[in-house]
């Protein structure tokens, strides 16, 4: 059973080992929000400490035969570093997709990486079948008490940081990180919220809740990589069943634009599952009015190659980027004019398309798809007004 005593005394364990990271105001997401920076620990996730707090508890037996592990990257990371620090072999089994950043930091922490093909479930069976075909030991990524704890450490320096806090917004995959936190928080102050979040197509601990029982997702589909998890713990449903007062849905262009946010508002960068509880607030999903609300930005392992889809999503979902479609004469001069309609709203043309064959178009005209560098949704929608004040379409 997950008790504060056990949090108090992974604190403990891990002074020199984890940071204590910061938790600074986020005046530009809203008043009295606050960001709990966990982007910014030794391995770029929370993960470090429970995975340190799990492998120092292992007995003599259990550390000469090794640890196995399964994860999208973050625990990967956590487990490989401890492991390395205590001086335990480790292997850790991920899924084939997981960005080649975490896979690449995993093997550079000392681990062995086996890809499986499939998401975390796929990674987590096989490691099953590992351990009892070759006796490593099973370090679980969430749904594991000593795991947990250490997470729980967080809640611990949440309330020593900001005393006052209201409610504390925590992303959820299998709910190890919410466990621990909820426990510390909800036991030193049983009047702060505690709110989860996840990804609408990853929502397994939203949907157990609902059905009353660990429920098995038949798919997963988000950029929220670290939290993309087929069915929460039992333990961790237990937990968050007493510990969690609300559990939300964010979608995946509002995670995009959460992460651009953090980006440009905070200097800071954000992994999907980090993301989501400012996400959560950003959109509503959370209501923060009066209330002292820190967002626990849990990781910001993103892969670079990500980032760019991610910020074009972002800039799209604020009226950034736009794209307009509209049909033209297909005759000398045609194309200049609608151009010079453009212009005048202060729109920035990024790229350009001019099409014959298009299936909407007939003998005598042709469409243009414009990709334009707009203010926000308000330019859009004077853009779209003006073209259609001049006689254009938009198609």
């Amino acid at each position: 059973m997950l008790t504060l005593d056990m949090i108090y005394d992974a604190q403990k364990a891990l002074e020199g080992v984890a940071r204590v990271t910061p938790l600074t105001p986020a005046k530009n997401l809203g008043k009295n929000i606050y960001i709990k920076a966990e982007n910014l620990q030794l391995t770029g996730a929370f993960k470090l400490r429970g995975a340190y707090n799990k492998l120092r508890l292992l007995s003599e037996d259990e550390r000469r035969r090794g640890v196995v592990a399964c994860s999208a990257g973050n625990h990967a990371q956590g487990i490989a570093l401890s492991a390395s620090k205590l001086g335990i072999r480790s292997i850790i089994c991920m899924p084939a997709g997981a960005p080649l950043s975490k896979v690449e930091a995993t093997r550079n922490y000392g681990a062995e990486v086996v890809l499986v093909p499939g998401v975390y479930d796929d990674a987590a069976a096989y490691a099953e079948k590992m351990v009892s075909e070759q006796g490593y030991t099973f370090a679980h990524p969430f749904n594991d008490e000593a795991v947990m704890a250490g997470q729980g450490t967080i809640g611990l320096e949440i309330l020593s940081q900001l005393p006052d806090v209201d409610q504390v917004v925590v992303s959820i995959g299998g709910g190890g990180l919410i466990s621990g936190i909820g426990c510390a928080i909800k036991t030193l102050k049983p009047e702060c919220r505690v709110i989860g979040v996840q990804a609408a197509g990853a929502a397994s601990m939203y949907v157990s809740r609902r059905e009353g029982k660990p429920t098995t997702l038949p798919s997963v589909s988000t950029i929220a990589d670290g939290i993309a998890v087929k069915c929460p713990g039992d333990k961790t449903f237990e937990y968050c069943k007493k510990y969690v007062d609300e559990i939300v849905t964010v979608k995946e262009d509002e995670i995009a634009t959460a992460i651009l946010a953090l980006m440009e508002d905070q200097k800071t960068v954000a992994e999907g599952a980090g993301a989501a509880t400012v996400a959560a607030v950003m959109f509503g999903k959370v209501d923060v009015t009066g209330k002292k609300t820190v967002c626990v930005v849990s990781g910001g392992n993103i892969d670079v190659t990500t980032i760019s889809r991610v910020i074009t999503k972002g800039l799209t979902k604020t009226g950034r980027i736009t794209e307009i479609s509209t049909k033209i004469a297909d005759k000398p001069g045609s194309l200049i004019t609608l151009l010079q309609v453009v212009s005048k709203t202060g729109a920035n043309i990024i790229n350009i398309s001019h099409s014959r064959e298009d299936k909407q178009s007939d003998v005598t005209s042709c469409i243009v798809t414009m990709v334009l560098e707009t203010r926000n949704l308000q330019h859009v929608d004077d853009i779209e007004r003006e073209l259609i004040s001049a006689g254009y379409q938009m198609l």
